[in-house]
């Protein structure tokens, strides 16, 4: 009798250290499995893997799912904006973070959808034209997708090559244009033909402000991280006496938009360069927003229902994103006060660039009204 119930309980004890084992095994497989996938592993696996996402991806795409329950909802979405649409919540890890040089470190559960391409669409400028705003309200878009660090590739990085420039681009679907942003490539000599050399097809888009506000903006973020920095006027004239103005200054130099222009021109027609007004971007978001969609060849889901105006800040901000708990404004250091600098000095500098000014009124057919 004794020896019955040290067996039975033998017995049961090693059953619970086979569950246990069982259980610790199962766990390993499965964070290995969730390791690779996570690291990029799983995109180079056969077609079966996906066999679930697919089907997945084909019960959104045939109504099968939450629409089938709402037939209007999406009825003039194309099929790859809503599923964008259905994986929006998910997919923000990549857009926001640089991945590292030697591949995908997305975790983003889209990423196992589409692939990397190079960009159809570059923010090449300007530094301080309003460059960030257009890329997050462009990134509203389901069509759209963006990195949202600067590459720097044509004017600092190029000697890493395509293939790693490639690597930093978000997976994108059938109907969906690949994006980045880098205001320096508007100024920088060899980046026209090093954008040339990847793709004649590229579309560029330079958004312009007022060139003296302009340089003047680009101060005050310089002064914020430079405290000690010399005054405006003293770093705007070589000799204040005779109101030279200083060209070599990069706050002054890159306001001299026609110059680079000209150097764009050398290798890509007017027809592949779209110019976003600074001041109507932050005046009429949704106007603005309007050309720009036109121009990369996508449906107007922008619209004016998605900014309000923020009096403090002094500029758009979009509304808030269903399921947020407050609406999305640029960081702190956008809209910072300016610093007083002397009208003399601001007249002088806007008669410095006049003549720039209505060239590039002439060369790019539109007249930015700021003379």
């Amino acid at each position: 009798m004794g020896c019955s119930k040290w067996r039975a309980a033998f017995n049961f004890g090693h059953l619970r250290v086979q569950s246990k084992l069982s259980v610790f095994f199962t766990m390993i497989i499965l964070f290995t499995y969730l390791f690779y996938c996570l690291t990029g592993y799983c995109d180079s696996l056969p077609r079966p893997v996906y066999d679930q996402q697919s089907s997945f991806l084909n019960k959104i795409l045939l109504n099968d799912g939450p629409e089938a329950q709402h037939p209007g909802a999406h009825k003039n979405a194309s099929p790859v904006s809503f599923v964008r649409e259905q994986l929006s919540d998910l997919d923000t890890v990549d857009s926001n973070v640089l991945p590292a040089a030697s591949g995908s470190s997305n975790i983003s559960i889209a990423n196992n959808f589409g692939s990397k391409k190079f960009p159809q669409a570059i923010i090449i400028g300007v530094k301080k034209g309003g460059t960030r705003a257009l890329l997050e309200f462009l990134r509203i878009h389901p069509d759209v997708r963006a990195v949202g660090a600067e590459p720097h590739f044509f004017d600092r990085f190029y000697d890493k090559g395509l293939e790693w420039y490639r690597n930093l681009m978000p997976r994108t679907l059938e109907g969906q244009i690949t994006m980045e942003k880098t205001p320096s490539y508007f100024i920088t000599k060899e980046a026209p033909r090093r954008v040339f050399s990847m793709s004649r097809q590229t579309k560029l888009i330079v958004v312009v402000r007022d060139p003296v506000t302009r340089a003047v903006s680009d101060y005050t973020q310089t002064l914020s991280k430079s405290p000690g920095l010399p005054s405006f006027q003293n770093l705007a004239f070589r000799n204040s006496t005779t109101g030279l103005i200083d060209t070599s200054w990069s706050a002054v130099r890159i306001g001299i938009y026609a110059k680079h222009l000209e150097n764009w021109l050398r290798f890509f027609p007017l027809s592949r360069f779209l110019f976003v007004s600074g001041e109507r971007l932050v005046s009429d978001p949704a106007g603005e927003m309007g050309r720009v969609q036109d121009f990369l060849g996508l449906k107007r889901v922008v619209t004016d229902k998605h900014f309000y105006f923020n009096q403090t800040k002094g500029f758009p901000c979009l509304k808030k994103p269903e399921g947020s708990s407050r609406p999305r404004c640029l960081g702190k250091s956008k809209g910072r006060p300016h610093p007083q600098i002397p009208s003399e000095v601001l007249l002088r500098l806007r008669d410095f660039y006049r003549p720039f000014n209505l060239k590039f009124y002439q060369m790019t057919g539109q007249d930015f009204g700021w003379d």
